[in-house]
């Protein structure tokens, strides 16, 4: 039976009735047919035919949720196969791309990964260096992509690249096993370590012309995808904050300590207190965004504004269950410490905190702050002797 990428790091948990030890269980590394049994029903989010689920907003949202309260790896797997791969297919796409890749992506038959990211260009993005060159009756592609969630098994992988005879940013569908087209495992990672972050190498990768996505003329038609993929995102922190208020209260409820349980003192109910108003604070912020897209009012701003907040307000729940668990708030045989790792990827990609603040910021003022006026930029080169 073929397994995937999931390395051993997800695990059920199962709180004893003597002691609060956690019995971890390596559910990452369970068959894939397994894995792809439990996600059934949830391939293509809010996507609508070709076997696609056709969730709403709050639908596919619940599903993120749910899987980040126990293991945010899979919920960023499923995020980016559904979120980002398949939705820029599903919005982006001709309907003969859709009728060929959605069905099996839907039935996570094949699995899907989205390059954007580059070495040299992560928050700027549309400064990518990746370049497509027009090549009998197709196209050559070049460059390097970093960060590329599930690119180390993906069947499918959506490469943006600028034409180099438009100089605009194209779509390019890339599959599995295509010449010149290498992956790398990124290493020693802290955080999410179940998801498959690799280096994407591309030399003169050949792809046919209706490979190319045909709804992408510019790199603005990235913010069609983002604007929804980040919704998503912004409920993961909900989900995960979760997770780690679950396992504090359960804590503080068995373990003793003066002769008496943790749940007892006034500090303890004090956090757990200020832990479930930061979560349902993030769970209405959450809920309204996600009411605002589905009736088509949401706009860009918004999504970067309240990504931003869930991801902080996240981090600090988290690191406020740490603190309750003590020494045991550090130990990988708990929840809590995974959860508390696995935010400071949150809190960092799908836009930095940042800068999806200077978007919002940019929407309230109408003035665009992600480059330093020429004038500062100059002075403070000079002053590090850069001609």
């Amino acid at each position: 039976m073929q397994k995937r990428g999931c390395a051993g790091t997800c695990t059920a948990i199962q709180l004893t009735t003597r002691s609060p030890r956690l019995i971890s269980l390596p559910v990452g590394t369970v068959h894939w047919s397994s894995c792809r049994g439990a996600l059934w029903g949830a391939g293509g989010a809010t996507l609508q035919g070709n076997g696609c689920a056709g969730q709403s907003i709050m639908a596919a949202a619940m599903t993120v949720v749910e899987m980040a309260r126990v293991d945010a790896s899979m919920s960023t797997f499923l995020m980016v196969h559904n979120s980002l791969c398949m939705l820029t297919i599903g919005l982006l796409g001709s309907p003969q791309q859709k009728a060929e890749l959605l069905p099996d992506l839907a039935s996570l038959k094949a699995i899907g990964a989205w390059g954007l990211t580059e070495p040299s260009n992560g928050s700027d993005a549309s400064a990518l260096q990746s370049t497509a060159r027009p090549s009998r009756g197709g196209w050559l592609l070049n460059g390097r992509k970093r960060w590329i969630g599930n690119a180390t098994f993906a069947d499918v992988v959506v490469i943006w690249a600028r034409n180099l005879d438009t100089k605009q940013v194209n779509a390019f569908v890339v599959k599995k096993g295509i010449p010149g087209f290498t992956t790398t495992k990124i290493e020693n990672k802290i955080s999410l370590r179940c998801v498959q972050n690799a280096d994407i190498h591309m030399q003169d990768v050949w792809v046919p012309d209706s490979a190319r996505l045909t709804g992408v003329n510019s790199f603005q038609d990235t913010n069609k995808v983002l604007a929804v993929s980040r919704i998503m995102v912004a409920w993961q922190p909900v989900g995960m904050a979760m997770g780690a208020y679950d396992m504090a209260v359960r804590y503080a409820s068995q373990r003793h300590q003066f002769g008496t349980p943790l749940a007892a003192f006034q500090l303890t109910q004090d956090r757990l207190a200020k832990m479930l108003a930061s979560i349902q604070a993030m769970t209405l912020m959450c809920w309204r965004l996600s009411k605002l897209s589905e009736e088509g009012r949401m706009t860009h701003e918004m999504a970067s504004n309240v990504k931003a907040w869930t991801t902080q307000a996240g981090r600090e729940v988290v690191a406020v269950a740490r603190e309750m668990l003590g020494g045991n708030g550090i130990v990988s045989d708990f929840l809590v410490a995974k959860q508390f790792c696995d935010m400071e990827a949150i809190y960092t990609y799908e836009g930095t905190v940042d800068v999806n603040r200077l978007v919002s910021g940019r929407g309230i003022t109408g003035v665009a702050a992600f480059r330093a006026p020429p004038a500062r930029a100059n002075k403070v080169a000079t002053s590090e002797g850069v001609q």
